[in-house]
């Protein structure tokens, strides 16, 4: 099946955590045409997991509508959520998600048998996707015996095994060195151009994003900038992730000095002062966590 678009208006999600609230997304509008690969870039914490969770249907918004071809996602029902997913959207994920008892071709027919297709067809959409995919002699071999990226790419071959229209890549070369890096991220381009998927990843890394068409950046629940790929190698190139990190936990350091002061004016009531503290103290520690995860330690 050929890619679809998906367009969102007015996203919010909040997340509550006893009496703390932190929006993760604060009324997020994006379109993306049926058929693009389009990479989405920002610090940690920034919304980009909770918009592919929500577009994927693994996750409800507080407000705002998801719309996926002619369907609107955030209007289905529990049961119509659990038909979206196992039809209409493959997911990639950075920990891959395989069955590490079953072989790569059991991995990747696993959700056809739950979709209860018959077993002939089955064999048959496991061969032509394990050629896609450029693994037909790693069939019988279980994760393990597999390397990561050969792994990674059979995640992407049992994503595409319902013939989803759209694939949602949360990190997917998160774990790959560079080289794996590299072909995972060309055969998800194949993908793209030759079945017309409609492709929509998150990567941290823009020589990753930069083999999309457009690249969004995303900052505290909100798209900031659309860039082309050349955009990216000028403003990206001598800007590590690290850095990016570090830099986005400077800022809100400044961010929670001003909001002191405000408050000490009396320029913010207390509830306000209260909510926009922990909001943002939320963002900064898991961006401390990243970091602390890539074992450099934090500003």
């Amino acid at each position: 099946m050929n890619g679809l678009n998906i367009r969102i208006c007015d996203l919010y999600k909040v997340h509550h955590t006893g009496k703390i609230e932190v929006q993760a997304l604060r009324g997020l509008n994006l379109d993306i045409p049926a058929g693009e690969l389009v990479s989405i870039i920002g610090p940690s914490g920034s919304g980009k997991t909770t918009l592919l969770n929500i577009i994927g249907g693994l996750d409800k918004a507080t407000a705002g509508t998801v719309q996926v071809g002619d369907r609107t996602v955030t209007a289905l029902s529990v049961r119509q959520l659990v038909d979206f997913r196992r039809k209409m959207v493959g997911h990639i994920f950075q920990n891959l998600n395989l069955i590490p008892t079953l072989s790569a071709q059991e991995n990747i027919e696993f959700s056809m048998v739950a979709s209860g297709v018959p077993r002939a067809k089955r064999k048959q959409r496991v061969q032509e996707l394990l050629g896609t995919v450029g693994l037909l002699d790693r069939a019988s071999h279980k994760p393990e015996e597999l390397s990561g990226g050969e792994q990674q790419r059979i995640a992407i071959a049992a994503a595409l095994a319902n013939d989803a229209p759209v694939l949602l890549a949360d990190e997917p070369t998160g774990e790959l060195d560079t080289a794996n890096a590299k072909i995972v991220v060309e055969y998800l381009v194949k993908i793209n151009r030759g079945l017309g998927k409609t492709i929509l990843m998150v990567t941290h890394d823009p020589s990753v994003a930069r083999a999309s068409s457009r690249i969004l950046r995303i900052e505290d629940g909100l798209i900031k900038t659309s860039l082309a790929p050349s955009e990216v190698i000028v403003k990206e190139k001598a800007v590590s992730y690290v850095d990016q990190l570090r830099a986005r936990i400077n800022e809100i350091n400044a961010e929670l000095d001003q909001l002191d002061s405000d408050f000490r004016t009396e320029k913010i009531c207390g509830d306000d002062y209260v909510q926009k503290r922990q909001s943002l103290k939320h963002i900064k520690d898991s961006l401390k966590e990243e970091l602390s995860r890539m074992g450099v330690l934090p500003p």
